[in-house]
């Protein structure tokens, strides 16, 4: 029953009408849990809330699936606006964003020049991107997208998905280019043929990937909020002396907010994906996709008064 769920939200993610009617009528069916907002003062709001408690942020300015230039131009500008702000405001915030929001299922061009600008507005006003990373699909893409990138720019990350059989030797692949990385389990529905389908397959591949990065040398934020998979980086960082500085433990906004506190008193980094926007739809299918737990949270916004 639960993968039947999984699957039908991961469906419903794609599904443009429904996208299109999320944006008309603004957050309702409990998206308010996990979304910040949808405009960028109400998404420094919370920035400067978390902030206050000791978290730091990435902000991610919700979009993907661009199909026109000019909508791809659009969100470049957009997102520029919102490193700008970041930068005046002060906010220790990073900013993530998808590819396929800024161009990249239209020409590598285009994407190209916008994640340049981008880039370097965020490198003038100190904030870093980290990219985050879609389907099977367009991974490799966006890895040699990336690779290009981080040889011009130090202010930039990418995402690596512990569900992907490819996923050992991508961490190989970049450690030639010291990259900073985010490692999730993953969130989207893959094929069989590339993907583990298993739970306890992902997690020890998890395992895995985030001893080779972080033994390797190289900064690993661990994107996570399985509890077994914190307490293993804990003993891992201990047993190989690793500082605290060269990881740091990355939930989601509105999930497992008071055990984000507890680390931060640990003294770990721990850093909030806080996203906003009114493409929220795609983000929020998969949230409920991913946790069970999430989909009554969201009927208790559909019916909350």
């Amino acid at each position: 029953m639960e993968q039947t769920m999984k699957n039908l939200f991961l469906f419903l993610s794609k599904n443009k009408m429904l996208t299109n009617l999320a944006k008309k009528y603004g957050l309702r069916f409990g998206a308010s849990r996990f979304v910040a907002g949808e405009t960028i003062d109400q998404a420094v709001a919370v920035i400067k809330d978390l902030n206050r408690e000791g978290l730091d942020v990435t902000l991610d300015y919700l979009g993907e699936f661009v199909e026109s230039e000019q909508e791809a131009n659009l969100r470049t500008e957009h997102s520029i606006e919102v490193i700008k702000r970041l930068g005046a405001e002060g906010l220790t915030s990073q900013l993530s964003l998808k590819l396929t929001a800024v161009g990249l299922d239209i020409s590598d061009e285009l994407v190209m020049k916008n994640m340049r600008l981008i880039l370097t507005a965020a490198k003038e006003n100190n904030v870093f991107v980290t990219i985050d990373m879609e389907d099977f699909t367009r991974c490799q893409k966006t890895l040699d997208l990336f690779k290009t990138l981080r040889i011009e720019y130090d202010n930039i990350g990418t995402v690596l998905q512990a569900y992907l059989f490819r996923v050992m030797s991508d961490i190989e692949d970049l450690n030639d280019y010291n990259a900073c990385l985010r490692l999730v389990k993953g969130a989207y529905m893959e094929s069989v043929e590339v993907a583990f389908p298993e739970k306890k397959d992902v997690n020890e591949n998890y395992k895995k990937i985030i001893e080779r990065h972080l033994l390797n040398g190289n900064y690993t934020a661990v994107a996570s909020h399985d509890e077994a998979i914190i307490e293993y980086t804990k003993e891992l960082v201990k047993k190989h002396q690793i500082l605290n500085d060269q990881f740091e433990f990355q939930m989601l906004y509105g999930i497992r907010p008071e055990r984000q506190l507890e680390l931060v008193k640990e003294g770990y980094k721990m850093r909030v994906y806080v996203p906003f926007g009114t493409d929220w739809f795609g983000y929020f299918m998969r949230r409920l996709a991913e946790r069970p737990a999430n989909v009554a949270f969201a009927l208790k916004g559909i019916f909350k008064k």
